[in-house]
């Protein structure tokens, strides 16, 4: 397996004048943006509205077949790749949590069933509202290329109906109710774990930054999540184990190092016990 280096994806995100967001077609990106089709990842969203195509999206270890409408969501530090064909259409969008922030709370944006941590990574789109998604997608795409007065403001109008037209699709059930003080710490703690886990692994360290008590996270863990606070570092450290083994050749001793173990035996006593696999058995099963 050749090396890769998972480098942050910029594609353009900041040179349009509009800053941190961006849309393009799909017909032609790999032609436009041909590292897209290695692995690599990215500090913001990207929404991928695919109407018509060919290939495939690997998101994680998640494996996208791009055989009928449907968005794809490509959340921040994901480890990506895109395998599209030239005449894809549809629209591809990025954005960061600052942009969508700048008028509504970033806690809104995380209240979005779909872009949360274990949400499947997309949503099959229906033939029905095709008409209603076209003249959307239009309207939007034809905003950003006038880059008119207060066109960031519109565009962030458009970016929240869209999510919310897909938070329908996703959760027919209805939209999530506003966090209380306890989920929002919890949300807050996931935050500081991307990053912090490779230095901080005992959730007293996390407790000392949110201003609890280690007591008290572990408990609102475990009534928000399911989950204890521990559970939650372990979970993130673990992905990121299985990314660097999956998409690079690292040796595991320099995973273990890279992920802040003090020695490669605990580090495979500790993947082991998280994923019941040694780490080289997982890399050779994903080969």
């Amino acid at each position: 397996m050749q090396a890769i280096e998972l480098a942050v994806c910029n594609i353009g995100l900041f040179g349009d004048g509009v800053r941190y967001f961006w849309l393009n077609e799909l017909s032609g990106l790999l032609e436009q943006f041909p590292n897209l089709e290695f692995p690599h990842k990215q500090d913001f969203y990207t929404l991928i509205i695919v109407e018509e195509a060919e290939g495939a999206i690997v998101i994680d270890n998640h494996r996208i077949r791009l055989d009928r409408s449907k968005a794809i969501i490509i959340k921040p530090r994901c480890i990506n790749s895109i395998d599209i064909n030239r005449k894809a259409n549809g629209k591809i969008i990025c954005f960061t949590e600052d942009f969508f922030s700048l008028r509504y709370n970033n806690n809104i944006l995380y209240q979005f069933s779909f872009l949360q941590r274990e949400a499947k990574p997309y949503i099959r789109l229906k033939n029905e509202q095709k008409a209603r998604w076209d003249i959307l997608l239009k309207l939007f795409s034809e905003e950003y290329n006038l880059k008119k007065r207060e066109t960031q403001k519109i565009l962030r109008s458009y970016l929240n109906i869209v999510l919310f037209e897909l938070e329908r699709l996703y959760n027919p059930t209805g939209f999530t109710k506003t966090k209380n003080l306890k989920q929002e710490k919890v949300h807050e703690f996931e935050q500081l774990i991307d990053k912090h886990f490779e230095t901080k692994k005992m959730p007293s360290a996390y407790a000392e930054l949110l201003y609890v008590s280690p007591n008290y996270l572990n408990k609102i863990c475990k009534e928000e999540t399911g989950q204890t606070a521990g559970d939650l570092i372990r979970k993130r450290i673990t992905i990121e184990a299985q990314r660097l083994l999956h998409y690079t050749n690292y040796s595991v001793n320099e995973i273990a190092d890279k992920l802040g173990f003090e020695n490669t035996s605990y580090f495979v006593t500790f993947f082991k016990k998280q994923t019941e696999a040694t780490p080289e058995q997982f890399r050779k099963n994903q080969n």
